[in-house]
């Protein structure tokens, strides 16, 4: 078994084609082939379903490894480099939408002129998207919605924010500075899907105040949802810094009274230790989360832990 065939391997998991994987790989088809084969001789097993182009039971088993093998020789190698030189090497992160707008720019910017070289690869998606992405040793770290109920994920508090309505200037809800729980299940609003994070803290402390919401519609996604508010389709619920005071529109921000807030932390995979670059992109993330704080509305330190 080499690096060869595992990276033959994951190419066609992702390409779903070894066509599309040589061109990846910048190979020939033959030559994915070959490596595929012989690893499958080698561990005894098909891994890849070639009418589907589909990695079997046994191939997820063995892609699963290959990613950690493969991330884990990565990070070695950032580690001394980054001993020797400057910190360099690649980072692969992901962003929850809202969160995303406001803080992918400031650390886009500063990783560029303060480390140069390292090489950032953004996600943009939601907490549900990017955990298995976690998991899976795709993503190096991750800015989600807490808590997160994994045993294998390490998470960190990075800030909490409100959870607020945003109204169309038009609705009856934009008549209101806040609202209560009980006022608002006299609406029907834009949400989350029910089993995101988000929802279902909502939906408990609806219960705890014994009242329900009345769903407009479920939208997968609190930057679309915040848009599709922004355009007047109906009130939506969503963090306080998916729609900043100082930002101008057709539309109104209604405080919600009775609602925990959101938290959102830095997740990353508790099986092995994070590389050099992604220590430092870590740590320039809390440092874009404290400056930005303010304009933002968030209302938590950056240096909280969970467990």
């Amino acid at each position: 078994m080499d690096l060869r065939q595992l990276h033959a391997l994951l190419a066609v998991a992702e390409h779903q084609s070894f066509s599309a994987a040589a061109r990846a790989l910048h190979t020939v088809q033959s030559n994915v082939s070959t490596h595929v084969a012989r690893l499958e001789q080698e561990v005894g097993s098909t891994l890849i379903d070639r009418a589907q182009g589909e990695l079997t039971v046994e191939g997820e088993i063995v892609a699963d490894r290959a990613r950690r093998i493969l991330a884990e020789l990565r990070a070695i190698e950032d580690d001394l480099i980054s001993l020797r030189d400057d910190v360099s090497g690649r980072v692969r992160a992901g962003v929850i939408g809202t969160t995303a707008r406001w803080l992918v720019p400031a650390v886009l910017t500063t990783v560029s002129e303060e480390f140069p070289r390292v090489e950032l690869q953004i996600i943009e998606a939601t907490t549900t998207s990017l955990l298995p992405q976690l998991l899976n040793d795709r993503l190096d770290l991750a800015v989600v919605n807490l808590p997160v109920d994994d045993p294998d994920v390490d998470a960190q508090v990075l800030f909490t924010e409100e959870r607020i309505i945003i109204a169309p200037s038009d609705h009856p809800l934009a008549a209101h500075e806040r609202v209560d729980l009980a006022e608002l299940s006299r609406h029907s609003i834009l949400l989350p899907p029910q089993g995101t994070a988000f929802r279902d803290e909502i939906d408990a402390d609806a219960r705890r105040a014994r009242v329900e919401l009345v769903t407009q519609a479920e939208v997968d996604g609190l930057r679309l949802l915040t848009s599709l508010a922004f355009q007047g389709f109906g009130p939506a619920l969503v963090p306080a810094s998916a729609a900043p005071s100082w930002l101008d529109g057709e539309w109104v921000r209604v405080a919600v009274d009775g609602l925990a807030p959101r938290i959102v932390g830095l997740a990353t995979p508790r099986r092995s230790p994070p590389s050099a670059p992604t220590r430092t992109l870590a740590e320039v993330i809390r440092r874009m989360v404290a400056a930005a704080g303010p304009e933002q509305g968030l209302i938590s330190p950056a240096d909280i832990s969970t467990g």
